[in-house]
């Protein structure tokens, strides 16, 4: 196989096609690592140089031939109401300072015209979703204005069920969507940002997808069919994207991209059950984690697993509907061969190698989402 640091047919294509990422968590790494002053947090490293303990810096972003990233502006579910809206707003403009201090690296996109503008300069499109409706505090205001600060999706729910919306990873609150849900979702056709259904229930995908006007994303998630998690996406909400002209975005967490850690987070999750922690509370998890006596059992992923839900993807629903969200700096590990984001060219070999057409991995990269983003634009119009 050819590796990431030759002139490897991977790399020869993410030069020539936009590779455009749909999830990394950068912004609150460094929120984690600086706090939560925006600047602070943006100027606590040099990102121009390798950062060990950083699955994402700028060095890394060029050798991996990142043309476009989504940024996820996260907020966790600890914050509710104005202390959710205050951190996402935060985290935005870490994003905004971070483009500010790299302008030779980085730059704002909020249209796919944009996005190829920018890679066709030579630096890495610079997009923002924002993860977890909870930070609207049930406010269209709150979504309006986060259009107007360039964010261009949202993510329905992060890992906690809301009022009117309801997450894959806890107990239902809203039958799938409530009507203040399909609300929040015909404003986001209006304004053209798009629906992001990775975090949320089967029903959510399903309500979702009976609401929306534009297509859909799942900007982080894989294959039911192939990982039986909660977080990825079974094959009768996949087989309705050709439909929507959709995308699912192929992600690398390990537990969902395989079956065996998969089976071992089950068992995490009885123990912290058992234990009367939350599961899908991040931090919690890692902190029970570090003193659980099945740590040790944790398998490994490797990046066969991922090239596994891609072909299945590809059998479902075709190479038209197909892109990649990586979710680097969101969780502990990766698997091995994608350990941070300058592993892309080589996963791009590897579809290459299996036969995957130039085309084909084309699409894949980022064709894909930018059709997704005019389709959104399309849709957009003013306010009545």
């Amino acid at each position: 196989m050819h590796t990431a640091e030759d002139g490897s047919p991977g790399r020869t294509l993410l030069a020539a096609t936009p590779l455009i990422d749909g999830h990394n968590d950068l912004p609150w790494a460094l929120r984690e690592l600086f706090g939560a002053d925006p600047g602070t947090a943006a100027a606590g490293r040099d990102l121009t140089r390798d950062q060990p303990d950083l699955h994402t810096d700028l060095a890394k972003l060029a050798r991996g031939r990142v043309g476009g990233q989504f940024w996820s502006v996260y907020v966790p579910c600890s914050l509710t109401g104005h202390s959710a809206v205050t951190a996402v707003l935060e985290q935005v403009e870490l994003v905004h300072e971070l483009i500010a201090r790299h302008p030779d690296r980085l730059a704002l996109a909020t249209t796919a015209d944009q996005v190829e503008q920018v890679f066709a300069s030579g630096r890495t499109a610079s997009l923002l979703g924002a993860e977890g409706g909870h930070c609207l505090a049930e406010s269209l205001g709150t979504l309006r204005a986060l259009h107007r600060l360039g964010v261009r999706y949202l993510t329905l729910t992060h890992n906690d069920s809301l009022p009117w919306a309801d997450s894959a990873t806890d107990e239902p609150r809203a039958g799938g969507l409530s009507e203040f849900g399909e609300r929040v979702v015909a404003e986001m056709n209006r304004l053209g940002m798009l629906v992001d259904l990775s975090h949320v229930a089967d029903t959510t995908m399903r309500a979702a997808l009976d609401a929306t006007t534009a297509p859909v994303i799942f900007s982080h998630s894989s294959c039911r069919a192939v990982t039986d998690h909660p977080r990825n996406v079974p094959d009768d909400v996949l087989e309705r994207l050709p439909g929507n002209s959709g995308v699912l975005m192929v992600t690398f967490v390990p537990r969902f991209v395989s079956g065996a850690i998969a089976e071992w987070d089950a068992e995490l999750a009885a123990a912290m059950d058992a234990a009367g922690v939350k599961h899908s509370d991040l931090a919690d998890r890692e902190r029970f984690l570090a003193s659980w006596s099945g740590r040790d059992r944790q398998p490994k992923a490797t990046i066969e697993d991922v090239l596994a839900h891609l072909d299945h993807a590809r059998e479902v629903v075709g190479v038209d509907h197909i892109g990649i969200g990586g979710d680097y700096d969101g969780c502990a590990e990766l698997p091995a061969g994608l350990g941070d984001v300058s592993c892309y060219p080589a996963l791009f070999d590897a579809l290459l190698d299996r036969g995957w057409s130039t085309q084909d991995c084309a699409k894949v990269a980022g064709r894909n989402v930018l059709r997704v983003l005019r389709s959104a634009e399309a849709v957009a119009r003013p306010r009545p």
